[in-house]
């Protein structure tokens, strides 16, 4: 990093040293300023290598995350600004605030390598519109709201309804039907006319809206004459995307003329908050050595996980298997280790911050993947020791064989009352400001928590590598 340009926090106020200026207030001014004159701060695309993105719904995560991915080696890219809109509107940050507290982050932390920033989950036009504005050079496309979740449950009388509403929106379907698609581990992918009303039913709309979304993200990069990539997250249903599905979804993005740096499906398996992967490994590990052919064929793309917190098991296969065409996406993860400083430096307020997530996680728990309940973790009262208290609500995750399955109840109930938290007009900033007289404690436990998530990727490219 250029030492004409730096960041400090002084008297608890973040400052940034500008080339031959005094230091000024990081401000959205100064760190546009800084991007400009220093172009290793401004994110870019990063294409087919291998990449991580680590949320921070706090804004204050990043030099942990940078000294993480220092810390693994490897070629892992890493995406620091990254959150979804869903996040920034629960937890009252902008785009621009995004990018910026990355900004000032990687300055912090003296990191000059290359990196990407991905607005996430985008949903409409002007989702786009304002982080491209930001700066923003990944777009993450989130269409799940014209999904059908439904469809692989209708009878056949009810799939033929659905599918006539919206047979004008798939007239693709006859050019699939009958056909037998083979693949290089010897799967074939039978396209019978039943599985393409399905493919129609349920992703018919929501491919035609993220298609729209993407030539409305084209001309507009275009007309700024900025770099930019797009990813397709299909991944929010109750059921696996099929090949097949996979398969159509492609090809009629590719005839689109639109090009695809990574694509989300829905993998086998459960993908809940805050725990390892639940399912059977090797059914994950064929399934998803068919979805790495497609991508291969038909991109090449990348393979994205989302949910991709603490999935550690399947992180080795997921690398090598994909050829290391592969991208994984976290978030809640490292609010939690926030919440670990908070913990070790102020336990009664981690015992208050239990004690309101308590009472929110029923009505925030509702657009989250979890099956914790509030008798499966003890009130805080409940608890004396506050390390033991620690463990019960934050540690990862908990093997409960027979059968393969997980469960982190108190990690949970904290991982989806998140906005409620740090909107509260006590308990926010409270967080915050105990992170902010902590730094390093924050730094050292994002560093560990992340090593591991990044070595059992490595190990996974190792195996690519020598494949």
């Amino acid at each position: 990093m250029s030492t004409a340009i730096k960041a400090a926090v002084i008297g608890g106020e973040r400052q940034v040293y500008l080339t031959g200026c005094a230091p000024v207030p990081a401000d959205a001014i100064s760190m546009a300023q800084a991007r400009e004159a220093l172009p290793s701060l401004r994110p870019l695309p990063l294409g087919l290598a291998p990449s991580f993105g680590f949320g921070d719904r706090i804004g204050l995560a990043t030099p942990g995350h940078v000294a993480a991915l220092e810390g693994a080696g490897g070629e892992i890219l890493p995406i620091f600004a990254q959150q979804s809109i869903r996040e920034m509107a629960r937890t009252g940050r902008t785009p621009q605030q995004v990018m910026d507290d990355a900004t000032f982050g990687v300055l912090l932390a003296g990191f000059s390598g290359r990196a990407g920033a991905d607005a996430d989950h985008l949903k409409t036009a002007e989702d786009v519109d304002r982080t491209a504005a930001a700066g923003f050079t990944f777009f993450t496309l989130d269409p799940s709201e014209h999904v059908d979740p439904r469809a692989d449950d209708y009878g056949e009388a009810e799939l033929r309804v659905r599918f006539d509403r919206i047979r004008a929106e798939a007239d693709w379907i006859g050019r699939y039907q009958g056909r037998t698609v083979p693949l290089a581990t010897g799967t074939r992918i039978e396209f019978s006319e039943e599985t393409c009303m399905r493919a129609a039913v349920k992703y018919g709309r929501a491919l035609r809206h993220a298609l729209e979304l993407a030539a409305h993200i084209d001309r507009l990069m275009t007309q700024r004459g900025a770099p930019y990539e797009v990813e397709l997250s299909v991944d929010e249903t109750p059921q696996p995307t099929t090949l097949a599905e996979h398969w159509i979804i492609a090809e009629q993005w590719r005839e689109a003329g639109r090009r695809l740096v990574s694509l989300a499906p829905r993998y086998v398996g459960d993908f809940e908050k805050g725990v390892d992967y639940k399912g059977d490994l090797a059914a994950f590990e064929r399934s998803l050595a068919d979805h790495a052919v497609i991508a291969a064929e038909l991109g090449p793309y990348k393979l994205s996980l989302h949910s991709g917190s603490d999935k550690l098991s399947i992180y080795p296969a997921f690398a090598r298997l994909t050829g290391g065409r592969c991208h994984v996406k976290t978030a809640g993860t490292s609010y939690l280790e926030a919440l670990r400083v908070v913990s070790r430096h102020e336990p009664s307020l981690f015992r208050r911050i239990i004690g309101f997530a308590r009472e929110r996680y029923d009505t925030d728990r509702a657009t989250y993947h979890v099956s914790a309940t509030l008798e499966s973790a003890p009130p805080a009262e409940a608890v004396s020791d506050d390390r033991k208290l620690e463990s019960l609500y934050l540690e990862r995750w908990e093997d409960v064989s027979p059968g393969r399955g997980f469960t982190a109840p108190g990690r949970q109930i904290l991982h989806c009352t998140f906005g409620s938290v740090l909107n509260h007009p006590e308990l926010g900033p409270a967080v915050r400001g105990v992170l902010e007289a902590h730094p390093e404690t924050y730094r050292e436990v994002l560093a560990e928590h992340f090593a591991r998530h990044l070595e059992a990727l490595n190990d996974g490219l190792k195996g690519a590598r020598r494949g």
